[in-house]
């Protein structure tokens, strides 16, 4: 209680006021005084806090003991409504998404058709880039075979390979958790291990090189994989040099042929791959189509039959936003490179490419009309000039000519 000082008297002039009124403190122009009751319900008031912390732990602790009692029945209830959310959902995806009831068996078939990537096909409706092109995707035996066949995938970059390998990978997976999938149909045998390479990545911390990191999971691959898996490779060989990259991926393809017989698409850039369809009974080369318009790729995104001669890396670098004057020397060291090969001169070649020529080429100049710097010429009369005007015209002309 806080009164004056003029008023203190109120409080300490009797007996009565001096018992019931305790001072606590004096301020210049104020006096603070406290009563027993107030002193009582200041305790009452902090021990209630107290108290109530403790009926609030009794009160958890007796909910926690009663779960726990029902533990095994939450539990059940949790993988019910776990198993309702994910079936609930597939199902509204399947409808929206026009999926397909996928037909699976114990066959070593793997027919795809009209396949589609879930994830890429929503992120392109959403950025408004098109439509997803579907694909179709055929592993099958043929014939009178009795295992699955190898598709050797060559294609451009960015021509949708990566997606193509990881969409059939995803569709095997929702057929078998008993998912529609994002495909017009599907008839896919049990796959007993999905196996996959894509990507690349370090492990520096453990003195793990890309390539090093590529080659410990293709070898794990190779020696697990069975008739039933489903092997998807993305360019084996990548991270050394061509030609040992080339020996391996060669070796690796012929290996998942006669040892693993098992149904794999292995996409690669090493072109002279594609001469192993003519030795491999169960390997097929497909290709992602591109069409050049005007010195320009079209990356369709298709996939068809057939090998592709060519990477177009040098179309990607300009689309990538390379300088010009990069892309123009690329495209001669290229057309270089590509003309030793065929001549059997490519060890010659490094010496034959002049250095540093992207750097001493310069713009052209815009040509000029030779009918316009004449015509000015033609009414130049030099006897009738001053000095003035001879200078100007002079400058005029230099102008003309654009130098």
């Amino acid at each position: 209680i806080e009164v004056t000082a003029n008023h203190h008297a109120v409080m300490t002039g009797s007996d009565g006021a001096k018992a019931r009124f305790i001072h606590r403190q004096t301020m210049a122009n104020a006096m603070r005084f406290t009563t027993t009751e107030l002193a009582e319900l200041e305790t009452k008031i902090a021990n209630a806090a107290d108290r109530a912390l403790n009926i609030e732990l009794a009160a958890f602790d007796a909910l926690t003991a009663e779960a726990v009692g029902e533990a095994e029945k939450i539990r059940a209830g949790a993988d019910a409504l776990a198993v309702l959310d994910v079936s609930a959902a597939l199902a509204l995806l399947s409808e929206s998404e026009a999926w397909c009831r996928p037909v699976v068996d114990s066959s070593l078939a793997f027919e795809i058709a009209g396949g589609r990537h879930p994830v890429v096909e929503q992120a392109l409706r959403r950025s408004g880039d098109g439509p997803f092109v579907a694909n179709d995707c055929d592993l099958s035996p043929e014939g009178s075979a009795k295992n699955g066949a190898i598709w050797l995938l060559t294609g451009p970059n960015m021509g949708g390979k990566s997606t193509f390998l990881r969409q059939n990978a995803l569709i095997a997976i929702l057929a078998q958790t008993g998912s529609f999938v994002p495909a017009t149909s599907a008839h896919i045998g049990v796959v007993d291990r999905l196996f996959s390479r894509v990507g690349a990545s370090d492990d520096l911390a453990r003195g793990r090189s890309t390539f090093m990191v590529e080659m410990v999971e293709t070898a794990a691959i190779l020696n697990q994989a069975g008739e039933r898996a489903l092997v998807i490779l993305d360019e084996i060989g990548r991270g050394t040099a061509t030609f040992d990259g080339l020996s391996i991926a060669w070796a690796a393809v012929e290996y998942l042929h006669e040892k693993n017989r098992c149904r794999a698409i292995f996409a690669t850039h090493f072109h002279e791959m594609t001469s192993l369809a003519g030795k491999l009974a169960r390997l097929s080369n497909v290709t992602m189509r591109v069409k050049e318009w005007e010195n320009d790729v079209v990356f369709l995104h298709e996939v068809g039959k057939g090998a592709a001669d060519r990477s177009y890396g040098v179309q990607v670098a300009r689309l990538a936003g390379l300088p010009e004057a990069v892309v123009d020397r690329a495209k001669e060291v290229l057309h270089q490179l590509e003309e030793g090969e065929v001549s059997g001169k490519t060890n010659r070649l490094v010496d034959d490419l002049p250095l540093f020529s992207v750097a001493v080429k310069r713009e052209a100049s815009k040509p000029v009309k030779s009918d316009v710097l004449g015509a000015a010429l033609g009414e130049i009369n030099p006897d009738e000039m001053t000095p003035r005007e001879a200078l100007e015209a002079l400058y005029r002309l230099k102008g003309l000519a654009g130098t």
